[in-house]
């Protein structure tokens, strides 16, 4: 799919999408505020662009804002984030047990944008090797109570989607499952597993879920309330 990236303002950015098939003007806000624009094949990119530009003020109040990753937020189901002030050049993070520790050069505060990058880095690696540790097993579990199979899975940090399932039945689920609580990350386990019977959505997916999961209909509501990327309001 081609796709031109524009900028809207200093701080937004537009990446618009030609897309075959597509008839109309389609805007999206990605979950890590990226502006996403789809445009049909034959329609100019200056018109993708024009369309972003009128939903401008609708764009920066529905983006996400930033928050900075704080001393003490829960890092998923393990670990919890604190920084420490140490003789060292650059910032840097280790993973231990139950804590993921981010040494900051003398002087430098836990905000500084070195910082807290540093800090995302960790929160994901930390969030990878829980998920790595946790869902595969949860998923084996679920498949064994349900009747399922499946062939492979695999965690990785995904945008938009909390998992896949693919038509060779190979599960990819996402790390930032694991920020959830385990009625969601159950939700979207058999959700997955559901497609490896019925790959594509719609009624006998639907059916076939809700005799697996009776109260996937208010899961799936709440699910509404959650985004696939690093959440900053976990309190410790």
């Amino acid at each position: 799919m081609a796709f031109k990236q524009f900028a809207l303002t200093e701080q937004i950015n537009v990446t618009i999408y030609k897309r075959r098939g597509s008839r109309h003007l389609h805007l999206r806000i990605m979950p890590d505020g990226m502006v996403r624009v789809t445009i049909p094949t034959w329609t100019p990119y200056a018109t993708g662009l024009q369309f972003a530009e009128s939903k401008l003020e609708w764009i920066t109040t529905q983006r996400p804002t930033t928050q900075l990753l704080r001393d003490g937020l829960r890092i998923g189901k393990a670990h919890q984030l604190r920084f420490a002030s140490k003789a060292v050049q650059r910032p840097s993070g280790r993973l231990y047990a139950n804590e993921a520790v981010v040494s900051l050069p003398l002087g430098m505060t836990a905000d500084h944008p070195a910082a807290q990058k540093a800090a995302e880095r960790l929160c994901i690696k930390a969030l990878r090797l829980q998920a790595e540790q946790l869902l595969p097993s949860r998923l084996a579990q679920l498949a064994q109570q349900h009747g399922f199979s499946y062939k492979t899975v695999r965690v990785k940090p995904m945008s938009s989607r909390w998992g896949s399932c693919d038509q060779h039945r190979n599960i990819t689920l996402n790390i930032f499952l694991m920020q959830l609580p385990w009625s969601a990350i159950d939700y979207v386990l058999l959700h997955e597993l559901v497609h490896t019977k019925v790959l594509r959505h719609g009624p006998d997916f639907w059916t076939a879920f809700d005799r697996v999961l009776p109260s996937a209909k208010a899961e799936r509501r709440a699910m509404r309330a959650y985004q696939p990327r690093l959440l900053t309001d976990l309190e410790a």
